[in-house]
């Protein structure tokens, strides 16, 4: 049996990474001492060499617990859409390559570069990674809604929806700032337009709405350019009201 300090230490990880997996239940020590001290076993080694593979190939702490918790069932097709995902990725990365390679070459030869050509090659990484993180959270179900649903949309239709909810959130960190009650009239009414524009987004379809909440539940894992607008303070203060508004309207 480890202790936490001589486990992390094999493990190449920090006491405060395993704290956190045993919050998540991710990882459990294999038992306590008398003191309440975690001790962790050989099982829980190979436990963890697990996660570390998963979360290395690119899944989420969450689709981890589940794959493990299940004894290894579903992995089969899990691994496989991860396999697609990462290949699509690497075939998109060649073609960046590719136009990196054209501007370095032009650039040695003392041209100008083509700062165009650059932006677009930023463009498509971005693009490429917001793909990624849908296709994590979004399964093929709720892809084939979105690209159905994509016609809808125009660009005046995008930037009304920016808009509006750049203004609720003003607004939802405005009544959380001012202490008002999640149940109150007011942040009863923040809760109906939340709801209300995550409708428009989904178009009530369910498993859209499921990958919308995924995506929400693993906000900490995303990149940094898909960051939160919010603090915890705010996601907590809306939450609730949500949940309020829901148990009331199905009363």
């Amino acid at each position: 049996m480890y202790q936490p300090h001589e486990f992390a230490k094999r493990a190449g990880l920090t006491v405060r990474t395993l704290h956190y997996y045993d919050r998540l239940a991710l990882l459990k020590p294999s038992e306590y001492s008398g003191t309440g001290f975690r001790r962790y076993s050989e099982a829980d080694f190979v436990r963890l060499e697990q996660i570390v593979a998963l979360k290395f190939i690119g899944f989420s702490l969450k689709e981890i617990k589940s794959l493990l918790d299940r004894k290894g069932h579903g992995l089969p097709g899990a691994l496989a859409a991860q396999r697609m995902t990462l290949e699509k990725r690497r075939q998109h990365l060649d073609l960046v390559i590719q136009a990196i390679s054209k501007a370095e070459k032009t650039v040695t030869h003392g041209a100008t570069p083509d700062w165009e050509a650059f932006r677009k090659i930023i463009e498509e990484i971005h693009m490429q990674n917001n793909t990624d993180w849908q296709k994590r959270y979004y399964d093929e179900n709720a892809q084939k809604a979105l690209e159905q649903s994509a016609g809808n949309w125009n660009p005046q239709l995008q930037e009304k929806a920016g808009q509006d909810w750049n203004a609720l959130v003003k607004d939802v960190q405005a009544a959380q700032a001012n202490g008002e009650d999640p149940g109150g009239k007011e942040a009863q009414a923040l809760a109906g337009r939340w709801l209300g524009l995550m409708s428009a987004f989904t178009f009530s379809h369910p498993a859209v709405e499921q990958g919308l909440n995924r995506t929400y539940e693993n906000r900490a894992e995303l990149p940094s350019e898909f960051g939160n607008q919010f603090g915890p303070q705010i996601s907590q203060f809306i939450g609730r009201a949500m949940e309020i508004y829901k148990a009331g309207n199905n009363a």
